[in-house]
Formats: structure tokens, C-alpha cells, sequence
């Protein structure tokens, strides 16, 4: 089981967001086990403070390093200590999260989110606490609470006993570092459109063949980006050999 707490000064946000998806269910099966800490809990003052404005002048506020550290201190306990812990930051200057990613943090066991706001966090949290930053793209979000949940969904979606099997997560967009097949289901013809004949036949292998096809297809069309590392690793992997 995957222990995760989530660092947020608005839970309900979370707590909305956990019994609206998926994470509902690897909770209820026991997949993982989530925490959400209200860091207004931590506030300074009759007024719960947790930003401030930022030293040297500027625009925005920063949030406090020590209602942070105050959080995350319960965090870590909530998990189970620090033994082999990731503290993860959505930060702009992160690197870009992937498929890669969630796939490498889906192997931990102790997992905590900070949800920045404003201007982001005091400097000195990342220096004590923070062991990876991730950004989910080259655009500014005003707090981060989404992307915390966007990296959650893609990393316990991966944990065994989330999906009913694993094999379709396995199967998914970016697992092969492609982008998936088309779908289709019931009815055989909508509006004249036809189901591929192909996937009507039974035959396993041509099935495959096909989609792999279609995957490839579908990457160079859509994802140049994508098409010229699949070929490089590929090309990597035939020399290897």
C-alpha cells in the first residue's frame, strides 16, 4: 500500500476531487492510503497566515516557510516518517512530468504533495523538504492543487488493486512511448460508419499487428515529438543487441 499526503490550504478541494474519481476506489480497495493536511491548521496568528509578501520587494505573495514545515512534519508522520520518503513539488521549474514519471513514482511508498499558491513557497522549504519538482506544461496555473491530483490520478491508476487490471493501464497512450490505437465498440455501424473489419474477425495476431500499426500511425501523424524518440529508441535498442 502506497501511503500520500496532500499538503493544501483549501481540502475540500482535494477531498471533492478524491470522491470524484478514480482515487475513490484504490482508496476503498485498499491500494492506497491518502491524507489530505490542511495547512491553514499551521497558520500563524489569530488569522491563520500563511503568505506574506516577499523580501527584496515585488509583486505577489509567497507562501511561509513555517506553516509548511509545521505540515509537512505531520505529513511525514502520517506516512509513516521520513525512512525513503518523496516530498513532490508541481513547480514550474521541475521537470516535465511523463508517463516515465508516474511510473517511477508509483514505486514508492511514501509519497507527499505540496500544493503551492501565489507567487509559489518559501525557497528554504524546497532546500529542507522538497526531492522532486514536476510541471505538467509551460503555463502557469494560479494554485496547485490540480496539478498535485493530475500527478496522483497518473501514479495510482499504475498501483495494483486500482484498476480492475492492470493490463489496461499497461495498454494505455505513452506505456510504449506511443500514442494508443483507436477504440471502438458496440454498435458495428453508426451513421454509416463502420467498425474496421479487421477487429471483427477474431484473429489475435492480426488484431495486434493492426493496432501496432495504428499506434505508429497515429504518433507520427499527431506527435512528431514523440515519433523521433520512439525511432531513437528503437534505433538504441536494435544496436544493443
Amino acid at each position: 500500500m502506497i501511503q500520500i499526503a496532500v499538503i493544501t490550504p483549501v481540502p475540500d478541494v482535494i477531498d471533492t476531487l478524491i470522491q470524484n474519481s478514480m482515487l475513490r476506489k484504490a482508496v476503498e480497495k485498499r491500494a492506497v492510503e491518502l491524507h489530505t493536511v490542511n495547512l491553514r491548521e499551521f497558520g500563524i496568528g489569530n488569522y491563520r497566515q500563511i503568505d506574506d509578501t516577499p523580501f527584496g520587494g515585488g509583486s505577489g505573495m509567497v507562501m511561509m516557510a513555517e506553516p509548511l514545515f509545521k505540515a509537512l512534519d505531520q505529513a511525514t508522520d502520517l506516512v509513516g516518517g521520513a525512512d525513503d520518503i518523496r516530498v513532490v513539488y508541481p513547480s514550474p521549474q521541475g521537470k516535465t512530468w511523463d508517463q516515465k514519471s508516474a511510473e517511477d513514482m508509483s514505486q514508492q511508498k511514501k509519497i507527499i504533495m505540496i500544493c503551492g499558491h501565489y507567487k509559489g513557497i518559501d525557497e528554504r522549504v524546497i532546500e529542507k523538504y522538497v526531492t522532486n519538482e514536476y510541471s505538467i506544461g509551460d503555463f502557469v496555473m494560479t494554485s496547485g492543487e490540480i496539478p498535485a491530483m493530475v500527478m496522483l490520478d497518473s501514479i495510482v491508476r499504475l498501483v495494483p488493486g486500482t484498476l480492475n487490471t492492470l493490463d489496461s493501464a499497461l495498454s494505455d497512450t505513452f506505456t510504449q512511448g506511443l500514442l494508443d490505437h483507436p477504440h471502438y465498440t458496440q454498435p458495428r455501424m453508426v451513421e454509416e460508419m463502420p467498425v474496421p473489419e479487421i477487429l471483427l474477425g477474431g484473429h489475435h495476431e492480426k488484431i495486434e499487428s493492426w493496432r501496432q500499426d495504428q499506434r505508429e500511425r497515429r504518433t507520427k501523424d499527431k506527435r512528431p515529438d514523440l515519433w523521433g524518440k520512439y525511432t531513437k529508441m528503437k534505433e538504441s535498442e536494435k544496436n544493443n543487441e
